[in-house]
C-alpha cells in the first residue's frame, strides 16, 4: 500500500470518508463504529439532548498513525409530534478530525455537517425500531488534501432495531450512504464509492452501571474510480457506562479483528456522553371536583 493510502486508510478509521489518489480510499462518510452503545432504535422524551462523541485510535500501519475525531455536540431534538404512529426528531452535527501520520503529516480540520431526520416506534414487549434519512453538506477544509471531506452533498439512511428490556440493550443499526464517481484524474474529495456500516451492542444495566459487548462492520460497495481498492473491516470491543442522572457517559475499547486495504489493525478507545439540554414537563393532572 502506497503512503497516500495509508494516510485514506487511517482517515476512515476515525470518521467518514477517505479519498487520496486513484488506488483507493474509503467510503463511510459516518464514523463506523460510532453509534454502538446508543439504542437508536428507541426514542426519549420530549425535549433537546446534546450528545459528545470524541474517539482516538492507533494504526499498526508503517508508517503508524494516529487518528483522533470528534462530534463536539450532536444536537437531537426529540419533537412533540408523530407521524404514521412513530415520534418524530431532528437532529444535526459537525464532526471533527485530526490526523497524525507519524513523522511525516499532522493535520485537522472540520468534516461534512449532517442534517438529518427520523422516526421511530416502540414496537411493543420492550422493541423498538426506526428511520433515520440524513444529508451531508459539501466543505473543503485543511484536510482535502488526504481526501477529507467531501465536496460534493452525499445522502445517508439509517434503520435500526432496539431490545429494551430488565436493563439490557440489544441494538442491530445498519447504515447505508452514498458517494459519487470520478476519473483517474479526479481531485481528492470529490470522489467515493457508496457504502454501508453495521453496529450492534448488547449490554446489561446493573443499577446505574452498563457492561457489554459492542461490534462494528464496515464495507466499500462499488469502486467509483478505476484501479480503486475496495475497504472492509470488522471490529469487537467491550462497553462500561455511568447513569451520573444529569448525563450518562459510555467508555468503549475496540480494535479491527479483520481488515481489507487498511494498511493495519485499528485500536481506539471511544466516550459517548449524553446531556439533556431541556425535557419537556409532563402534563399536569387536574383531579376533578364533584
Amino acid at each position: 500500500m502506497s503512503f497516500k493510502n495509508t494516510i485514506a486508510a487511517a482517515a476512515v478509521s476515525a470518521l467518514s470518508l477517505c479519498a487520496t489518489s486513484t488506488a483507493s480510499f474509503a467510503g463511510s462518510e459516518i464514523q463506523p463504529g460510532i453509534t454502538t452503545g446508543i439504542p437508536l432504535g428507541a426514542f426519549r422524551p420530549e425535549g433537546v439532548y446534546v450528545l459528545s462523541m470524541p474517539n482516538y485510535g492507533y494504526i499498526d500501519s508503517n508508517p503508524g498513525v494516529s487518528l483522533g475525531a470528534l462530534v463536539p455536540s450532536w444536537v437531537v431534538w426529540y419533537t412533540p409530534w408523530t407521524f404514521l404512529g412513530g415520534h418524530v426528531l431532528f437532529d444535526v452535527a459537525s464532526p471533527m478530525v485530526n490526523i497524525n501520520v507519524h513523522g511525516v503529516l499532522n493535520r485537522g480540520g472540520f468534516m461534512n455537517p449532517l442534517l438529518d431526520s427520523a422516526i421511530k416506534w416502540d414496537l411493543g414487549n420492550g422493541f423498538f425500531g426506526g428511520f433515520h434519512a440524513g444529508v451531508y453538506l459539501p466543505i473543503e477544509d485543511d484536510l482535502t488534501m488526504v481526501g477529507l471531506p467531501r465536496n460534493f452533498a452525499s445522502f445517508q439512511g439509517v434503520a435500526a432495531l432496539s431490545y429494551l428490556k430488565d436493563g439490557w440493550d440489544v441494538t442491530g443499526t445498519f447504515i447505508f450512504g452514498t458517494g459519487q464517481s470520478g476519473t483517474m484524474y479526479s481531485a481528492p474529495g470529490s470522489y467515493a464509492p457508496d457504502w454501508i456500516n453495521v453496529d450492534f451492542t448488547a449490554t446489561k444495566k446493573f443499577g446505574k452501571f452498563e457492561f457489554g459487548f459492542v461490534g462494528y462492520g464496515s464495507a466499500d460497495l462499488d469502486a467509483p474510480v478505476p484501479g480503486y481498492a475496495k475497504q472492509s473491516q470488522i471490529a469487537m470491543g467491550g462497553l462500561v457506562g455511568y447513569d451520573f442522572g444529569a448525563m450518562d457517559i459510555q467508555l468503549k475499547l475496540t480494535r479491527n479483528v479483520e481488515e481489507t486495504n487498511y494498511g493495519g489493525y485499528d485500536t481506539r478507545v471511544w466516550g459517548t456522553i449524553v446531556l439533556p439540554l431541556w425535557v419537556a414537563q409532563p402534563p399536569s393532572v387536574v383531579a376533578a371536583k364533584y
